[in-house]
């Protein structure tokens, strides 16, 4: 029995997270969209999500802040985490990176080619234990 990947995506901006539910819906994935980390955290305890897509900069709790609690809680420290955002210093990337996130993507990006490193991390479908 194939599953849909359940993927967490926060992000601020609300038409952002309209292209993403749609691009990631229409690559097979069952989207959830958030608008900051706190939600981020809340929602992934509640649906245990195969891959979460995380911007930096957010109200409430940043994208970074979001990242160090995902690590630090057992239950989500094995999600992997893509941070996405328009953050691109080399010092940036490097934290989030040592912090735990799977992969790094700078804003401005190609939709395709998150969808292309999301399933190298998490495929849309997955087999059913």
């Amino acid at each position: 029995m194939r599953i849909r990947a359940k993927v967490v995506v926060a992000d601020d901006d609300q038409l952002l997270q309209t292209l993403l539910d749609h691009k990631l819906s229409s690559a097979g994935y069952r989207v959830e969209t958030v608008a900051n980390g706190q939600a981020a955290l809340d929602r992934a305890r509640l649906i245990s999500p195969q891959v979460i897509v995380l911007d930096a900069m957010m109200p409430i709790m940043d994208g970074f802040e979001a990242l160090r609690r995902f690590k630090a809680d057992p239950a989500l420290a094995n999600i992997p985490v893509i941070m996405l955002t328009a953050m691109r210093r080399d010092t940036d990337i490097v934290t989030a990176l040592q912090l735990g996130a799977a992969d790094y993507l700078s804003k401005p990006f190609n939709p395709d080619e998150l969808i292309a490193r999301m399933s190298r991390i998490a495929p849309p479908f997955r087999e059913a234990a």
